[in-house]
């Protein structure tokens, strides 16, 4: 599309209820056809959430996101998935590192999105259940080389109900990573903007919740060990905004190990690791349509638990 060529962000949507679909198609000024492929192949979020239904109805008043690069993969490759719960309405599996959650671009073969959708497509009870392409929403995603926990809904109604929970910030996250230096425990609480005016996301240096396009974030940090020249901690989100634990305590002089973003003004020395030490560990939500509890907890993957005993002696 001639001059859409970066993220664009619309902070509103007229006040009158509509579907998706006509939404997107009014604000970036498309066709009926390009706003409904934006939305299913997972261009577009609605307050944060991934939203793959077109006619999904968006309250009023909600942030529209438009991502152009993420795009559905033309091919991917079969691949082992570690899939931790599944059921009728969601997945949730875990995320292994080097692998984004929806891809990016067309060379982009492989995603973890298509690897749960072809993990459905081979089961038994999917090809039951339904003939061709199997239902697939994405409602979070993780960054490339963080690993742990992340559902997948599998109906209009369960996708329904968690980008809800999502969106009122229910659902329970929370992360260990290993930062630089002596973390202290503490409740970040900032204003994150795409640009904080160096070319990164970051706070709103002044104004706060007046800035432009700012998005409040808020990261409860507690400290889970001491070790040599780093701290292992444990983030609890409140919110769930791009790169918020990233941000935080890179702003507070402790980014994390293995970060390559965001360590501008960081004096060292950089602790050596394979990958960003970040890994979402347990993950909770009320279940679309039993409304029972559901929590799942993950240990950390081995890489990660290598850095830490090695910082440890």
């Amino acid at each position: 599309m001639p001059g859409v060529s970066h993220p664009r962000r619309r902070p509103t949507v007229p006040t009158t209820p509509a579907p998706l679909d006509r939404h997107v198609r009014e604000l970036f000024g498309v066709s009926w056809g390009r706003a409904r492929a934006w939305i299913e192949s997972g261009k577009v979020s609605v307050g944060g959430a991934v939203m793959t239904e077109p006619t999904a109805r968006v309250p009023p008043g909600s942030e529209i996101d438009l991502h152009e690069r993420a795009r559905r993969p033309r091919t991917a490759e079969v691949a082992e998935l570690h899939v931790v719960h599944v059921d009728a309405q969601l997945i949730v599996v875990a995320k292994p590192p080097g692998i984004a959650t929806v891809p990016y671009d067309d060379a982009e073969a492989d995603s973890l999105d298509a690897r749960v959708r072809q993990w459905l497509e081979r089961t038994a009870r999917a090809r039951a259940a339904r003939a061709g392409r199997p239902s697939l929403g994405v409602v979070q995603r993780l960054d490339k080389e963080t690993t742990g926990l992340i559902v997948f809904t599998r109906t209009w109604l369960a996708k329904q109900a968690l980008s809800s929970q999502f969106r009122r910030h229910s659902v329970e996250r929370r992360y260990l990573a290993v930062a630089h230096g002596e973390v202290q425990p503490r409740t970040f609480r900032s204003f994150l903007l795409e640009d904080r005016g160096d070319g990164l996301r970051g706070s709103a240096r002044t104004g706060g919740a007046r800035a432009p396009q700012a998005r409040e974030a808020v990261t409860h940090v507690d400290v889970l060990d001491r070790l040599a020249g780093a701290t292992l901690v444990s983030c609890r989100l409140e919110t769930g905004r791009t790169h918020q634990i990233r941000i935080h305590l890179s702003e507070a002089g402790h980014p994390l190990v293995g970060e390559s973003v965001y360590v501008r003004g960081f004096a060292g020395p950089a602790i050596d690791a394979p990958r960003l030490m970040l890994h979402a560990a347990e993950l909770g939500f009320v279940h679309p349509t039993t409304q029972i509890a559901m929590h799942w907890e993950l240990p950390m993957p081995a890489d990660m638990g290598a850095v830490i005993e090695r910082l440890r002696r």
